[in-house]
């Protein structure tokens, strides 16, 4: 059984001080979840340093929102894969408000994914369709292109640090959530294109996490599902007592899963 993973993106929030006072609030209230789910902050760049000294005893791990695709360079404002290795586990990449208000391609997605798991970084790649998209009819078309783009040439060997999140963007921070049926069915889909590409046993290795409004409400009920295997928190992982819950809901589920 896979072991679910929960992370919290805290996309462009808090000043150092306050993240670092966040994440001492945080600590204990996830740290007794450890055992059941891989448990991933990702705090903005400018402290993701602060963050990880604090943590480094701890089983909480790490991670960037934002990885470059090169090591080095003339890439004012960017940060590398090798400045983030050894400081963080894992690397966001493919996020909606990176591809919709960034304007990053899929070729550039691609070339950030291939370049962090070079440097033996765990990478989220998150995938989703607009609510347009969704209602033409067209999620598998758009799934099946993102993500054939963004892992052209990644093996099924570097693919075991690999995560997928499936966030539809038409339910990001609106409050609308995709149900917990159609997060599974489109989930499922996205499991057989990766065996379809990598291998069956890698398929069946890889986390998809569901990303979209994810709330202590209706945690419980997307991790019932088969496919479901954590979640890409955003607004719910700024407040402690939310984020705790839906880490609570997961490992419950993961409980009542094993018997």
């Amino acid at each position: 059984m896979r072991k679910p993973l929960v992370a919290g993106n805290w996309k462009m929030h808090f000043t150092v001080p306050e993240g670092i006072q966040f994440v001492n609030r945080l600590r204990p209230d996830l740290e007794r979840y450890a055992r059941a789910v891989d448990l991933v902050l990702l705090p903005p760049s400018i402290m993701l340093w602060e963050v990880a000294s604090v943590l480094r005893t701890s089983p909480i791990r790490v991670g960037a929102q934002n990885v470059a695709w090169e090591d080095r360079g003339a890439f004012t404002g960017e940060i590398s894969p090798a400045m983030l290795a050894g400081w963080c586990e894992y690397v966001l990449v493919g996020h909606s408000e990176r591809r919709h208000i960034f304007g990053e391609s899929d070729e550039q997605i691609q070339r950030k994914v291939t370049a962090a798991l070079r440097h033996g970084l765990r990478v989220i790649l998150a995938v989703g369709e607009t609510l347009e998209e969704n209602e033409a009819g067209r999620t598998e078309e758009v799934m099946t292109r993102q993500l054939s783009r963004a892992l052209d040439g990644v093996t099924a060997d570097a693919a075991g640090r690999l995560s997928i999140a499936y966030e539809p963007v038409w339910a990001i921070g609106t409050g609308r959530a995709a149900t917990p049926g159609l997060a599974n069915e489109v989930m499922g889909m996205i499991r057989t294109w990766l065996a379809g590409v990598l291998s069956a046993g890698r398929a069946q290795e890889t986390r998809i996490l569901y990303g979209g409004s994810v709330t202590p409400e209706n945690a419980r009920s997307l991790m019932e599902e088969p496919e479901i295997d954590g979640a890409l928190v955003g607004g719910a992982s700024l407040k402690a007592d939310q984020f705790s819950a839906i880490v609570a809901s997961t490992a419950d589920s993961m409980a009542a899963a094993q018997g």
